[in-house]
C-alpha cells in the first residue's frame, strides 16, 4: 500500500494512492497514520477498506498539497555516515558502529513545501536518504528479526545547517532540526510494495544538476542492522521515523562548497518512493 497525507498544513487529512495511481481521501477509513495505527491492525483494515470503499473515495485534485505521509512520530532517529563515499568526503573515518543523532519532529514538512533557510545560517546542506517508518514496537530485537518490525519506508532530505552542527558547538541536533528540515514523502510505501528497498536508486539534483548519484546497496550498516542496533538503546515506537544516512554529494563535500541560497530548487528520490521538491527561500524577517 501506498500512505499519503493532505491538505493545509495545521489540518492533514490521510490518504492513499490506489494501484492505479489513483490519489484517493481516506478520511472515511476513520483514523490517521499515526502510532495507533501502525501498532495496531490499521495496515490490514485499510487494505480491507481500499479493497471494498477506495474505489467511490473522494479524488484528490491534481495540485493538492502533500503533508507528511504520518501524523508526527514519537521520535526521528537518524544515522550519520553511513555511505562509505560520503564518509570520505567528509574527512571522516568509516564507522565502526552507527553514529546516532535525533532531529527535532517540529523540523517535518510536506514533500514539496518551501524550504526556508533558518536565520543565521548560511551553510544549508542537502541530503536525501531512505527512511523505515516502524510498524511494530521494537525493544532489543535481533537482526534477524528486525524487518518483522517495518511498516514501510518513505523518502526524507535530512536538511543541515552546517554552521549549527559543526561550528557552534555541542551535538549535531541544532544543525538538523530547523522548520521545514526534514520534508517526508510524498508517500509511506509497505515493505511488500518495495521488495527492492536494499538497492534502490538514491538521487538528488539542485537547479537540474546532479548532486548525488548512489544506491541503497552502498550502506555501510543496511536497514535490518540498523533496526537492531537502534533498538538497544531506545524502544522505537510505532510509526516512528529511522533515517539511514546519505550518499556522497553533499555540498560539504565540495572542494569548493555551494550551500542552498534562496531561488534554488532541490529535486530528488528513491526508485520506488517516488520524488519530492522544495524551493528554498530567505528567511522571514517577523
Amino acid at each position: 500500500m501506498k500512505l499519503l497525507r493532505h491538505g493545509a498544513p495545521g489540518a492533514p487529512r490521510p490518504g492513499v494512492e490506489l494501484p492505479d495511481g489513483t490519489r484517493v481521501d481516506a478520511s472515511g477509513f476513520g483514523g490517521d497514520w499515526d502510532e495507533p495505527f501502525f501498532g495496531g491492525d490499521g495496515l490490514d483494515r485499510l487494505r480491507r477498506w481500499i479493497a471494498t470503499d477506495g474505489p467511490r473515495a473522494p479524488r484528490l485534485p491534481i495540485g493538492t498539497r502533500l503533508g507528511p505521509p504520518i501524523a508526527r512520530p514519537s521520535k526521528l532517529v537518524c544515522i550519520g555516515l553511513n555511505y562509505r563515499d560520503h564518509a570520505r568526503e567528509t574527512g571522516a573515518p568509516i564507522p565502526k558502529e552507527p553514529i546516532v543523532f535525533l532531529k527535532a519532529t517540529s523540523a517535518l514538512a510536506g514533500p514539496h513545501d518551501d524550504l526556508v533557510l533558518p536565520r543565521g545560517g548560511d551553510k544549508t546542506d542537502w541530503e536525501a536518504e531512505l527512511a523505515v517508518v516502524i510498524g511494530a514496537r521494537a525493544k532489543y530485537v535481533t537482526v534477524e528479526g528486525a524487518l518483522a518490525h517495518v511498516a514501510g519506508f518513505v523518502l526524507h532530505n535530512d536538511y543541515s545547517e552546517r554552521a549549527f552542527q559543526k561550528e557552534r558547538g555541542g551535538q549535531w541536533t541544532k544543525g538538523k532540526s530547523a522548520d521545514g528540515f526534514a520534508p517526508l514523502g510524498p508517500l509511506v510505501v509497505t515493505v511488500d510494495e518495495l521488495p527492492g528497498f536494499a538497492a534502490a536508486r538514491i538521487w538528488l539534483e539542485v537547479n537540474g544538476r546532479i548532486e548525488q548519484e548512489s544506491s541503497t546497496a552502498q550502506m555501510i550498516f543496511d536497514v535490518p542492522t540498523l533496526v537492531s542496533y537502534v533498538s538497544q538503546f531506545m524502544t522505537l515506537l510505532p510509526g516512528d521515523v529511522l533515517s539511514t544516512g546519505t550518499p556522497a554529494g553533499v555540498a560539504m563535500g565540495h572542494a569548493t562548497p555551494r550551500y542552498l541560497r534562496p531561488g534554488d530548487v532541490v529535486r530528488y528520490g528513491i526508485e520506488g518512493l517516488g520524488e519530492a521538491r522544495q524551493c528554498v527561500v530567505a528567511p522571514a524577517t517577523i
